[in-house]
């Protein structure tokens, strides 16, 4: 079965599998908010019933149930299609009429208990009826559709079919009704099937869902194929060959109750012909289909009164029986429905074990509902199929819950999840409206930022720009000839590190150790700074041994500064957690250069100071010469690249190019993007240390997008469409919602469980669909994120196009930061939207290893080049 059922599920064997695995497009249980008036109608073997359902929101508790059964005429069922439809749409008009029904617009959900192929809950094609069943011009077509044209036909304008479904589907929802969800649903009638909720991952005939979707596995026909060839009996096969589907349905007729009747009437008759039974009676009636009903089968095997039961049966019949034939077909009776409880808990216990496999648990707890007439009608049944499922699925603890006409009240609860559904969809999607840039929002970004450009780099609008387009003094990338041994100091927060870079014709190999900035020292004076960094560095020199040598020293110094020369700069501000005293004003060279002095280490030649995304350019240059850009999305983010001399204001000369650290993150700071801006930023940015400050890269880094996210969530709470509303305390705390929470949900594949993992560690207990949402609300938000990134570098990659008069560019951007190096879907969307606004440059992204080690040491490497004579 187990077999079957992944044949079934799989996109290149289902064609070929006997078990169906249909998608039903149900992919949520009812979570007791469901409420409302809603009409279902059922197609029965012999009548058509109709419902009216008032749900009261009340978590489904006593939902209020009015119902007619009007019956089919016989010629009904083998006529015409059209006639039947239009016959149900009578019934329909007749039971509302009878009501005084409102005129508002009415949901009706339809029970149809045959195979179709569904492509959406209210679209489903015809694949074979059953059940003696022929109406002609109904196969593969929509049924859906053909009530719905009836129903107008009869003017009832205000009915909308909703949602289509089988009565295995109906018996799980009925069964969800409880207050806890139930996933898996059995029906041992007249016929059997089964359906559970699988992940939706598993379902490949189905295009891009996630979350989770109800499958109706229709395994009435497992076996057709002959697996079951070595467990059929003879009598299997005389039952199978008077049947009207000889061949087909192989399950279901050593299950279903429409066939254990003949099952034991062959027993006899077989046993007859070994003189074992009923010896001198006239046994003739036992050669005759159906004299012996299930339902008498049932009544024999009861304990008490069974004996009793079976003389009188057997009397019936013109037998005369002895103590002895009574009780060997008492045995016989429950061999045969042994045999069929047995054998349906074989295929629950496939189904449990796919379901705790495919949810990558140890142990899976779940919900059975069962319905039809032999586990209701007879308790040692219901026994039987406990036992052998908990046998073959010990990891599997499952609660079976007797269904409560599963096909009313079941299809009522499918129609009302799917309103609930559609209903939610449309309030969050305009809550996350403001959140979706358009093309042409991300087009006016794109020409602010190549505006604010031109501004910074302007000699008179410098001073007013909001991206200061900083000169670094660095006028070229590597060419490959660079050779020596460098030194690089990286200094950017509480760890610093020290580096000797040797640079080769057959490549670069670095040593490098990390040392720890105390506290104390972060927050002392500047002296003392310096002096523990020229520490650090004579000791690295000395482990090293590198004492006797003077090499060039590429600095990385990442705290805003205003560079005068490539080995000059001043800072302008301490950043992330830095106060040392007597430096803001300084140039941070002559700062390391006073403390060597003190130090008396007479060993340090500064050549260049950079920052990060300078470094990062740099690194990868090395490796690509056409790498001309650098660009940093992690924490924060910023972008440099090589502008034309010519075109760089704040700095003397007009030959060659000039690398600029843009700082773009402070990008929007004069207010040109405030209508970006939603609700959700503007509460994330009052709550920051630099309210107003870099803005650009508050929508866009990895400090702030889980901030932004938990504010979207705590508004979809008190919308009530998420936790069921719930208050969350922990929800309410700042940055507990951490960016790589991001990365992890929006990982591919990834099954939501693992999503309800995440939110359980903050004390959130989220439903599928809650998870689904919280997916939904992380992937608009990295999305927006890598979409004005962009924008940003699509500025960028378009100047220096038109600064070269080229009318194609090929360029390389050097990447570093752990958003775009972690987040399994940033890269691609920033890729694609470049390409989207920039057509004419051919953009190739490097992943930089070390920007600030490497990079720094490639700096001085490149300075020492220039200045050879």
């Amino acid at each position: 079965m187990l077999q079957a059922m992944c044949k079934g599920l799989s996109r290149q064997t289902h064609a070929q599998a006997n078990v169906r695995m249909l998608p039903t497009y149900i992919c949520s249980t009812p979570n007791g908010t469901e409420k409302g008036d809603i009409l279902v109608v059922e197609l029965c073997q012999s009548h058509v019933r109709t419902l009216w359902v008032t749900l009261l929101g009340d978590g489904n508790q006593s939902p209020q149930v009015t119902y007619k059964i009007f019956d089919m005429p016989g010629d009904i069922i083998q006529g015409k299609g059209e006639a039947l439809f239009d016959f149900i749409a009578q019934c329909v008009r007749q039971f509302l009429a009878g009501i005084s029904s409102p005129q508002h617009r009415l949901p009706l959900g339809f029970v149809f208990p045959f195979s179709c192929r569904q492509t959406q809950l209210d679209k489903a094609e015809l694949i074979s009826w059953s059940k003696g069943f022929s109406c002609s011009d109904v196969e593969g077509k929509d049924v859906v559709q053909l009530l719905q044209l009836a129903i107008n036909k009869q003017e009832l304008h205000h009915v909308d079919v909703v949602a289509l479904m089988n009565d295995t589907v109906g018996t799980m929802m009925t069964c969800s009704m409880r207050g806890e969800p139930c996933e898996v649903a059995l029906i041992v009638g007249t016929g059997t099937n089964s359906c559970f909720m699988a992940e939706a991952q598993h379902v490949e005939m189905v295009e891009e869902i996630s979350g989770q979707m109800c499958v109706n596995t229709e395994w009435g026909c497992f076996g057709d194929d002959g697996t079951l060839s070595d467990i059929l009996t003879p009598y299997d096969q005389h039952v199978d060959q008077e049947s009207s589907n000889p061949g087909e349905k192989r399950f279901e007729k050593l299950v279903g109750s429409l066939y254990l009747g003949e099952i034991v009437r062959h027993v006899l008759t077989a046993l007859v012909a070994e003189k074992v039974l009923f010896t001198g009676n006239s046994v003739a009636i036992l050669r005759t289909k159906d004299v012996l009903k299930t339902q008498q089968v049932l009544e024999i095997i009861d304990n008490e009164e069974g004996m009793a039961k079976a003389r009188r049966t057997l009397e019936a019949l013109g037998l005369q029986p002895s103590e002895q034939d009574c009780c060997r077909v008492q045995q016989i009776c429950r061999a045969v429905v042994s045999r069929a409880a047995a054998l349906c808990a074989a295929g629950l216990a496939a189904i449990l074990s796919h379901m705790c496999q495919s949810r990558e648990l140890e142990r899976l707890v779940v919900n059975v509902g069962v319905g039809g007439e032999l586990y209701q009608g007879y308790t040692r049944f219901g026994e039987i199929l406990q036992s052998v499922t908990g046998l073959l699925a010990p990891e599997c603890m499952a609660t079976f819950l007797p269904s409560v006409d599963g096909t009313g009240q079941g299809a009522a609860v499918v129609t009302a999840v799917a309103l609930r559904l559609a209903a939610q969809r449309h309030e969050v999607d305009q809550l996350l409206a403001p959140l979706r840039l358009s093309r042409a929002d991300l087009e006016r970004v794109q020409a602010l930022m190549r505006r604010e450009m031109e501004l910074g780099l302007g000699l008179e609008s410098h001073a007013n720009a909001s991206v200061r387009m900083l000169p670094t003094y660095v006028r070229g990338t590597p060419d490959g000839t660079e050779r020596g041994e460098f030194l690089a100091l990286d200094l950017g927060g509480t760890n610093f590190r020290v580096l000797v870079v040797r640079v080769a014709q057959d490549g670069i190999r670095i040593a490098s150790e990390i040392y720890v900035i105390p506290t104390a020292v972060m927050q002392g004076t500047g002296e003392a700074l310096f002096n523990h960094i020229i520490e650090c560095i004579m000791d690295f020199q000395l482990k090293q041994d590198l004492t006797e040598q003077v090499l060039p020293l590429g600095f990385t110094f990442s705290f805003p500064c205003q560079q005068l020369g490539l080995d000059k700069a001043v800072l302008l501000s301490w950043t992330k957690g830095f106060s040392a005293s007597g430096c803001v004003g300084q140039d941070v060279v002559q700062l390391l250069r006073e403390a060597a002095q003190r130090k008396q280490h007479l060993g340090l030649k500064v050549v260049a100071v950079v920052n990060d995304t300078v470094g990062t350019m740099m690194s990868c240059g090395y490796d690509d010469p056409k790498c001309e850009i650098g660009l940093i999305v992690g924490t924060g983010t910023n972008a440099c690249y090589m502008e034309e001399m010519q075109n760089v204001g704040t700095v003397e000369g007009e030959q060659g190019r000039m690398c600029i650290n843009m700082e773009w993150g402070a990008f929007g700071d004069n207010g040109c993007l405030d209508d970006i801006f939603t609700d959700f930023d503007r509460l994330v940015d009052e709550k920051t240390i630099n309210a107003g400050k870099q803005r650009f890269e508050k929508l866009i880094s990895g400090m702030y997008l889980g901030e932004i996210v938990r504010h979207i969530l705590l508004a979809l709470v008190e919308k009530q469409l998420l936790f069921r509303g719930k208050p969350c305390p922990k929800l309410q705390t700042r940055d507990i919602f951490q960016t790589k929470f991001l990365s992890t949900i929006e990982t591919d594949g990834l099954a939501l469980r693992q999503v309800r993992a995440i939110l359980q560690d903050l004390e959130l207990q989220a439903s599928f669909e809650d998870s689904l949402l919280v997916q939904k609300v992380c992937q608009t938000v990295s999305l927006r994120a890598a979409q004005l990134c962009a924008a940003g570098l699509a500025a960028v990659v378009e100047k220096m196009r038109e600064n070269r008069g080229l009318a194609q560019l090929a360029v390389t951007v050097g990447v570093d930061g752990t958003l775009y190096k972690m987040h399994p879907r940033f890269s691609q969307h920033l890729q694609q939207m470049l390409r989207d606004l920039a057509p004419n440059c051919a953009v190739t992204f490097l992943q930089s290893e070390d920007g600030s080690g490497k990079g720094a040491a490639l700096v001085a490497a490149v300075a020492c080049r220039k200045a050879e004579p």
